[in-house]
């Protein structure tokens, strides 16, 4: 499948999923059809991924928006193909392994638990009640002046270097 043609039924599955979630169908296994599923799985996405995205876009006036949630989709995807050939993670992490919301570093709280989230999100390793983007991310990457795609990408591209990830970010922020 080449790049247009998945992101042309990403869409759909969208659309979709939107339509159920107005129609009362907000959960994941009554949001998504079977072949939904089969489609998001290749893709490296779960329906409880997408549902969360779908979800906060109704309840949040739009945010994410459409176009955060393929663009994020889009760097999992890649990496999934690419990185992890096509294969599912074979296990999720305990939501209590994750740093808490105040863990700091460089006096910047909820850093140290996004650097850990985006990387989980990356390896498909996601426990079901965590999303990448929540109410809690979006507000922090804004006031950093990074996006979740860039900040994503930024985790893609440091690999385990964290000082890479902090001084990218207190450079967006501006903070010395």
């Amino acid at each position: 499948m080449n790049e247009n043609d998945w992101q042309t039924e990403f869409r759909c599955v969208w659309v979709r999923a939107e339509q159920a979630w107005h129609a009362g169908r907000k959960a994941p296994s009554t949001m998504f059809s079977a072949e939904d599923t089969t489609f998001l799985a290749g893709l490296g996405c779960t329906t409880q991924e997408l549902f969360d995205f779908v979800d906060d876009c109704q309840r949040y006036n739009g945010d994410p928006d459409y176009a955060t949630s393929l663009a994020v989709t889009s760097i999992r995807r890649d990496y999934f193909l690419n990185v992890l050939g096509g294969k599912p993670a074979t296990h999720k992490v305990t939501m209590e392994s994750l740093p808490a919301k105040s863990a700091e570093v460089d006096g910047i709280a909820w850093l140290p638990r996004l650097i850990v989230k985006a990387r989980l999100k990356l390896r498909g390793e996601m426990p079901d009640d965590l999303m990448y983007g929540c109410a809690g991310d979006r507000p922090f990457l804004r006031r950093m002046n990074m996006t979740l795609p860039q900040f994503l990408e930024l985790v893609r591209d440091a690999g385990h270097d964290d000082r890479r990830i902090v001084n990218a970010v207190k450079q967006a922020a501006k903070i010395k």
